[in-house]
């Protein structure tokens, strides 16, 4: 008894199925592979330095602000807005804690609350002008980053403020859980909050839709210029908080230091929207690639290699991740 061509067609349609669900879980978790593999390779070839525990633990609570930044910066990039004032206003909130604090001596009580008020009037101040006049926020939040920046200097006489309370240094990285500062607990936890908004809420569903089509979501009976406000709001007030969690790092504010976390947060940004869910900002791909650009510049700056590598690792993960996230959104597009 021969099978006909019909007979067949219901198998091949099923191994193709089976092929296409493989390739897209390799592809979600190709940069969790490659973190593994980087990891393991830098451990085999420093043992002594990289593969101790005292510099894992460093690591992981070292980078708890880039991992803030970068979630952050996800949440306006979702509904298609860029945020670039990000850095500043954490620069701008950890210096408000420290001139509020250490200067003119109010409890953090007080400095952490207006920390992060700071944040929410530079969302606010962001949201109005783009959303107002719509101008593209890559120029209004360019201005207002630039116009933070001046603030900061001015606030600071140009200089670092220290003192700061002790009792923040203590609970951010004095602290520690298993070893690992607190820090990075409270990364942890923000970005757990915000996969499960992105991938089990109405807001999460509605940021998407907006960053998807703006004309077809408004359409749609959905609030548009009401997601990207508070979009632009998170993103800021989240700022702050990295800020605040910055100057309890270093037990002082730097007038500028935040510019340094910009370019590895946009990096961290488009690398993991290559990962876990592809072709979206996701909150786990971006933790993930956090780590996995920090892994590659620890190894490479204990096997010697000189400072410049760090810009040559971000600057050029971040023109690869961006090439990436491009093609596997056209890819996502055309399967949808």
């Amino acid at each position: 008894m021969t099978l006909s061509t019909s007979d067949h067609a219901p198998e091949t349609e099923n191994a193709a199925r089976r092929q296409i669900q493989w390739g897209r879980i390799a592809e979600s978790y190709a940069l969790v592979a490659s973190l593994v593999v980087l990891f393991l390779i830098f451990a085999a070839l420093e043992p002594q330095s990289f593969f101790s525990w005292a510099n894992v633990s460093t690591m992981l609570g070292s980078q708890s602000i880039l991992v803030f930044l970068t979630l952050a910066l996800i949440i306006p990039l979702t509904a298609g807005d860029f945020d670039l004032s990000v850095a500043a206003v954490l620069t701008l909130a950890a210096m408000t804690v420290a001139v509020l604090n250490a200067r003119m001596g109010l409890s953090l009580g007080l400095a952490i609350p207006a920390a992060l008020l700071v944040g929410a009037v530079a969302g606010v101040i962001n949201a109005f002008f783009i959303l107002t006049f719509r101008i593209p926020s890559l120029i209004v939040t360019l201005g207002t980053g630039t116009f933070i920046n001046g603030i900061v200097l001015w606030m600071s006489n140009s200089a670092t403020i220290g003192g700061i309370d002790f009792a923040l240094v203590n609970w951010v990285v004095a602290v520690r859980l298993f070893g690992i500062p607190l820090a990075f607990y409270y990364a942890l936890i923000m970005c757990l909050v915000i996969w499960y908004v992105f991938g089990f809420t109405t807001l999460g569903r509605r940021l998407l839709f907006v960053g998807r089509g703006r004309e077809v979501a408004r359409l749609s009976g959905i609030a548009v210029d009401r997601v990207r406000f508070g979009a632009l709001m998170c993103s800021s007030v989240m700022a702050a908080l990295a800020g605040v969690i910055y100057a309890g790092t270093i037990g002082a504010a730097d007038p500028n230091s935040g510019n340094s976390f910009l370019l590895p947060a946009f990096a961290a940004a488009f690398l993991g929207a290559t990962a876990i869910t592809p072709g979206r900002f996701n909150p786990i791909g971006s933790l993930v690639a956090v780590y996995f650009l920090v892994t590659g510049i620890t190894g490479l700056t204990m096997m010697g290699m000189q400072s410049f590598v760090q810009n040559l690792f971000y600057g050029g993960a971040l023109v690869l991740a961006v090439a990436l996230s491009q093609l596997v959104r056209k890819r996502s597009a055309q399967d949808f």
